[in-house]
């Protein structure tokens, strides 16, 4: 793997302090190890597997054995069965499911994720979620008989979470690792809210939702091939935003940095540093415009939440009966997933969920002040899991943070001369061994803790 130092800028013409410093501990040899650990081979089985249930269509069958959902998930469970026999029983395996109709499902159908769970060893509570779902559809979203290979979507996202589990779980973390197939979500996205619905019911901290929903492809439409670059969506302001919250932010920033925002910039800086070829595009979106994904119901339940999705999307291959129309090869089959691309997305994702978990929680209560003064400071809850904290700043107007100076002090720092007008301003936690959690901007508008929807 390619490692990509952290390059930083002085900051010698506005007469600021030092730039940022690496981060302590410097380079961590697990995440390399879990990307070298991801299987194009692997992933390809997996979705030959999916694929071969004919459709995995939401309202297709599900007492058949050979096709249709049913049989599709009860062999997503089997397999989570297997690689938690080869951890020596690590994972436990929940289906949990929930009863809806609606105008796609036009009479009352149960909807079953399955999720393999591998309990954190110190702090089982904070949350790290991959998901992607595993049913398929064709032109006729109402369709439930015709084939549906669902190949890249969304047989892509469930390869890489099933890959995820398979690597992730050799070894264990202080937070907990959900890897969740979800159902459904072509009829409404409600194998994402039977997650969101969980987890709620299960009192997760859920610290990051890794969405991935059509990750295999990598030639667009017009023939032009790119297996270098990876699109990260992410919400600018929390969907759960209060109208008070909304009040203060507009006035005093924030729009940019919401936790599925910072989310999003952790990721960015982990594939440069630890992916060779692979770089991510933060889009600052929720979503693909006027499209959604199952991270939209984990964003509603107040959780921050991603989606990854490749960078050229080939529209002939979604959605669509398999045929061949003046020429035009139409339909999700297997041959448009590029393994080896797939693979580095899903290292992308290992990467993270192990970073993510390995380091502290992201700071809570994080406060700033410093109006009508030359300086700012910023405070924030000490915790007995950092050994360390960061405080970072940047320019109003820059992608990504820049500057960065460790904490002196437990649970505050003033940055002499660093004027809280001209930039914006983060807190990220560090572990003993060096670890580092994305970094949080101050308020309600950055908080990675849970925001409740408001009650109708």
């Amino acid at each position: 793997m390619r490692k990509v130092a952290v390059v930083t800028a002085a900051l010698s013409v506005l007469a600021l302090p030092a730039a940022a410093q690496p981060p302590l501990g410097g380079e961590q040899p697990l995440l390399n190890e879990v990307a070298a650990q991801v299987s194009p081979e692997q992933e390809h089985a997996t979705i030959a597997k999916l694929v071969s249930f004919g459709t995995r269509s939401t309202i297709s069958d599900t007492t058949s054995n050979s096709r249709g959902i049913g049989a599709a998930r009860r062999w997503i469970a089997s397999d989570f069965e297997a690689i938690s026999r080869d951890c020596g029983g690590c994972l436990q395996i929940e289906t949990p499911s929930e009863t809806f109709t609606g105008s796609r499902l036009p009479k009352p159908t149960q909807v079953m994720d399955v999720l393999a769970i591998l309990p954190g060893t110190t702090d089982p509570g904070r949350v790290i979620v991959i998901s992607g779902h595993m049913d398929s559809r064709v032109s006729d979203v109402m369709n439930a008989t015709s084939d549906a290979p669902g190949a890249n979507d969304d047989g892509s996202g469930a390869a890489a979470v099933i890959e995820a589990a398979r690597v992730l779980s050799k070894h264990r973390y202080p937070a907990t690792l959900v890897f969740a197939t979800l159902s459904g979500e072509e009829q409404g996205l409600y194998g994402g809210h039977v997650l969101a619905d969980y987890a709620v019911a299960h009192n997760w901290r859920v610290e990051a939702d890794l969405n991935n929903d059509i990750i295999g492809n990598t030639e667009g439409m017009s023939g032009i091939r790119d297996n270098t670059h990876v699109r990260i969506f992410s919400e600018g302001t929390r969907t759960t935003e209060t109208p008070q919250e909304a009040a203060r932010r507009r006035y005093n920033g924030g729009e940019v940095d919401s936790p599925s925002r910072n989310l999003a910039r952790f990721m960015a800086t982990l594939a440069d540093k630890y992916l060779t070829n692979l770089h991510v595009v933060m889009v600052y979106r929720t979503d693909r415009y006027g499209r959604g994904g199952d991270q939209v119901e984990m964003l509603k339940a107040g959780y921050p939440a991603v989606r990854v999705t490749e960078a050229a999307e080939n529209y002939t291959r979604q959605h669509q009966d398999i045929r061949v129309e003046n020429g035009i090869h139409y339909g999700d089959v297997i041959g448009g997933v590029d393994f080896p691309y797939l693979a580095q997305v899903t290292r992308l994702n290992v990467v993270t969920m192990a970073a993510l978990a390995s380091a502290p929680a992201p700071p809570t209560g994080v406060t700033i002040s410093g109006a009508v003064t030359p300086d700012t400071t910023l405070k924030w809850n000490a915790e007995p899991a950092a050994a360390a904290y960061k405080v970072w700043w940047r320019s109003t107007t820059a992608p990504q943070w820049r500057y960065s100076r460790v904490a002196t002090s437990p649970d505050h720092m003033t940055l002499k001369s660093v004027n809280i007008d001209d930039y914006f301003f983060g807190v990220s936690a560090l572990s003993a061994d060096g670890f580092e959690s994305p970094v949080v901007f101050p308020g309600p508008t950055g908080t990675f803790e849970r925001e409740p929807p408001a009650k109708p």
